[in-house]
């Protein structure tokens, strides 16, 4: 009878621990999925300015090629 209630009180301990390691491990991973989203909020912001820039700078370009192009046809 003894044994069997320290076994069953072991068991429980193990149990216990079990648990333990399984919440630390959640909350590392959800501080990493938060970390992670934030990281890619961020990534999509700046993936979206340079996209701006660049379409900016296409339209500079194309707008002094055709200054040189009329200039060219108009000497």
């Amino acid at each position: 009878m003894i044994d069997t209630e320290t076994n069953q009180s072991l068991e429980i301990k193990l149990l216990e621990e079990k648990v333990d390691q399984l919440i630390h491990q959640y909350e590392l991973l959800s501080n990493e999925n938060r970390t992670l989203k934030t990281k890619q909020e961020e990534l999509v912001r700046e993936k979206a300015r340079l996209i701006e820039k660049t379409n900016l700078a296409r339209t500079r370009v194309e707008a002094m090629i055709t200054r040189l192009k009329s200039m060219e046809t108009g000497t």
